[in-house]
């Protein structure tokens, strides 16, 4: 597996370019702002978007969706129970920075369920506590998780957002993140990647 890191916006948020090795589909984790700059990268490696994978609906990990979905295709992803945040400028930040956004991703996706695109294949954990539906996207075969704002390195997401819970969050981590594989490698939706061995020894919320 491929993986670029364009790092996007005013908080630097990690957007993620994935493509199978030799494959030239690739699918975007959270294009949080400059669409420009994440599809001009897509086109100068000859690559084909096929999904956006949103971890959650705040400003900084959804705001570039829309262009880049005309600049460059590709269906978008969301877990079933952040609809209504992505739909509201209120709840997701926009508001808060200027701007009006609401995005309607066309695909709602279930806890468990496994997301097959772009010939590859991730599993949908729900991760609530950041947002009331974050969630993560678990490559099983590579051993590799795209954790949004739900873990970093030696830290969690914030929880004074709306439908933000602290309770949730630490479960979350516990009990959904760190009782995978520990050679799994994390990468974070924001800061540098991790892996579930060293969040479990080094993490104060583990």
């Amino acid at each position: 597996m491929e993986i670029t890191i364009l790092t996007v916006g005013p908080v630097a948020t990690n957007c993620y370019i994935v493509n199978k090795e030799g494959s030239r589909s690739c699918v975007v984790i959270d294009p949080g702002e400059e669409a420009g700059k994440i599809a001009s990268y897509i086109e100068k490696k000859g690559l084909n978007n096929e999904g956006i994978l949103l971890t959650h609906g705040h400003f900084d990990h959804i705001t570039g969706v829309s262009e880049l979905v005309s600049l460059v295709g590709g269906k978008v992803y969301a877990y079933e129970g952040e609809k209504e945040l992505m739909m509201d400028p209120r709840q997701n930040g926009s508001v808060m920075m200027g701007y009006e956004l609401a995005i309607e991703p066309e695909n709602l996706l279930r806890d468990g369920e496994i997301l097959s695109v772009a010939g590859m294949a991730f599993k949908v954990i729900h991760t609530p506590g950041h947002t009331g539906g974050s969630c993560c996207f678990y490559q099983e075969e590579e051993k590799i998780l795209f954790s949004g704002d739900t873990i970093f390195m030696e830290s969690v997401g914030r929880t004074d957002f709306p439908t933000g819970s602290a309770k949730q969050l630490i479960d979350s981590v516990r009990n959904k993140v760190l009782v995978l594989p520990s050679d799994v490698q994390i990468y974070p939706g924001h800061g540098p990647e991790t892996s579930v061995a060293y969040e479990a020894a080094n993490n104060p919320y583990a």
